[in-house]
């Protein structure tokens, strides 16, 4: 009866190691899983502000663009308003 016992803690004692480092295993490949994503979280945080500032600037050029037209405009309207005016004379 007590080889019994001893073959059952010895089985249970083996159960328990094999559990214990199958933990291990999945608490090392957690980690390695966390550092990876953090790390793409990273790289995609700091692309995100690189798109925000290439947007920036991008959006002021645009306004600057938009009010170089309109002095174009303003100014071909004047002469076209000057070749009229000579045209009627």
């Amino acid at each position: 009866m007590a080889l019994i016992d001893q073959e059952h803690e010895v089985d249970t004692l083996g159960h328990l190691e094999d559990r214990i480092q199958k933990a291990v295993e999945l608490v090392v490949r957690l980690r390695q899983e966390k550092e990876a994503a953090l790390k793409e979280l990273a790289e995609t945080q700091s692309a995100w502000e690189e798109a925000q500032t290439s947007n920036q600037k991008l959006s002021e050029e645009l306004e600057s663009m938009r009010a170089e037209r309109k002095q174009v405009r303003n100014r071909l309207e004047r002469l076209l308003g000057h070749i009229d005016t000579l045209g009627t004379e």
